[in-house]
């Protein structure tokens, strides 16, 4: 089992920066992978960013060079960091942890966190 909480959302105008902050109940070192989605009304969610335990990092084409995911390993908390925000960023935020447990692979979700940029 692994609780996520995120934080950090809120309400920013265009070209502004948010930090978002996922923390995890359990060492982030024993999830697979921990990843950042975002899901904006009448759309699906979308993967946005992901780091794999071995702290490779992923990043879909319409963030790259403006967010950044990051982790604390002594925090349990992993991190996106994005700058230079456009309206279209407007969406629920959620991170994600990916578990194998006896060959099984588990997602977790956070609660989501929203992000609105004004334009």
């Amino acid at each position: 089992q692994v609780q996520l909480v995120e934080s950090g959302g809120g309400l920013v105008q265009a070209g502004g920066s948010l930090r978002l902050s996922c923390a995890a109940s359990r060492s982030i070192l024993t999830i697979d992978v921990m990843g950042w989605h975002r899901q904006a009304p009448g759309k699906q969610r979308e993967l946005v960013a992901s780091i794999s335990r071995g702290g490779i990092t992923n990043y879909v084409d319409f963030v790259k060079g403006r967010f950044t995911i990051s982790r604390d390993n002594a925090k349990n908390t992993v991190y996106l960091q994005m700058d230079s925000l456009k309206p279209e960023d407007t969406a629920v935020y959620y991170c994600s942890g990916v578990v194998t447990t006896f060959g099984l692979k588990r997602t977790y979700w956070g609660q989501g966190t929203q992000v609105t940029v004004s334009s």
